[in-house]
């Protein structure tokens, strides 16, 4: 997307001179409609690479599926006056009418139950362990990804870089970067703020659309 700024020539009061003088208001206009498109941009990339719960949902998908077609057969097969009785009814009726709301059985029986619509629930709404970490492009028609593991490994290079460090690796839980460095004859708390900024800036230069923290734990190699 390019933008055009018409610029303004007005005269010099002293010696007749002209200056040029950009309008404000356009180069106001063009960094908003850059900025919305930069926003524009990192909500898609972050929709696109949203963990999806796959497996819980075929699980649930398919449960229900199965509880409509045995619905269906039980209403279809009682309507021609052949009912199947696949589901028996009757015991469950007779047990329903027998079964006092303050039974054991029934209380426990109702507790697996909310348990299970609970779980159901928290799957829905946690969200999934990312495989891909959203990165900016500045265009919502260009979305960029990179795999998590790929993140890891630049910034555990990036804290390899550090004078004084024989290993390190990083990992990455929710939101947070955890990096591990390994050395020795160090000040570990001023070498670590070394290796927190190393891989700070390593992180900023691959641009995450969403702010990730650092934390480093500095221990001695083996």
């Amino acid at each position: 997307m390019t933008t055009q700024e018409m610029c303004t020539v007005p005269p010099d009061d002293e010696g007749g001179a002209h200056r040029a003088e950009p309008p404000r208001r356009g180069r106001t206009a063009g960094k908003t409609a850059d900025r919305g498109a930069g926003r524009a941009a990192d909500r898609a990339a972050v929709r696109a690479f949203r963990p999806r719960r796959r497996v819980p949902a075929i699980v649930v998908s398919v449960l229900l599926t199965l509880l409509g077609l045995l619905v269906a057969a039980e209403t279809i097969s009682g309507l021609v006056g052949r009912p199947l009785r696949l589901v028996p009814y009757d015991g469950m009726l007779s047990w329903a009418s027998a079964t006092l709301w303050s039974s054991p059985l029934f209380l426990l029986s109702s507790a697996v139950v909310t348990l299970l619509g609970l779980a159901l629930l928290a799957v829905a709404l946690v969200p999934g362990r990312p495989s891909m970490v959203p990165a900016r492009s500045g265009d919502p028609g260009l979305i960029i990804g990179l795999r998590t593991r790929t993140v890891t490994k630049a910034l555990a290079h990036a804290a390899e870089e550090v004078p004084g460090v024989h290993a390190a690796r990083a990992r990455m839980r929710g939101h947070t970067v955890v990096v591990t460095a390994a050395t020795s004859g160090w000040d570990r708390e001023r070498f670590g703020e070394e290796v927190r900024g190393a891989v700070l800036t390593r992180l900023a230069a691959l641009e995450p659309v969403e702010p990730y923290r650092v934390v480093v734990n500095v221990k001695e190699p083996r």
